[in-house]
């Protein structure tokens, strides 16, 4: 087994603390000239968690491991692993989960807002 190092060890413990399925949960560690890269290779179906909402979890995450990484002298970054065609298939499981009333009546500007016709119709 490789050897571990601080860095490596802090990500997966948090990262697995995150998930729903920790044990699908493996960084690689490589080192450069620019610094030491962390891939971070999790499950599909906790990718969300990981990254979270506009990426603020994984921002955190990248934040604590530069401040591990300067204990060290080391300029660490993170790379969150996204096997090919990962995304296109998250889209489509999501087009054919999405409501059937949705695809029937499109949008418009302005939906769900009280018009003055609306209160008119009620007297007000």
């Amino acid at each position: 087994m490789a050897e571990k190092h601080n860095d490596q060890e802090f990500i997966e413990y948090v990262v697995k603390c995150i998930v729903n399925h920790p044990d699908d949960v493996k960084a690689e560690r490589t080192v450069d000239e620019r610094g030491v890269l962390i891939t971070l290779h999790i499950n599909q179906e906790d990718m969300g968690y990981v990254v979270g909402r506009q990426g603020q979890t994984a921002r955190a995450l990248r934040t604590l491991l530069k401040i591990v990484g300067a204990k060290d002298n080391a300029r660490v970054n993170l790379k969150i692993f996204e096997p090919e065609g990962a995304r296109r298939e998250h889209q489509a499981a999501r087009a054919a989960a999405a409501p059937i009333a949705s695809a029937e009546a499109p949008k418009t500007e302005g939906e769900g807002l009280v018009t003055d016709e609306d209160l008119a119709d009620l007297g007000i």
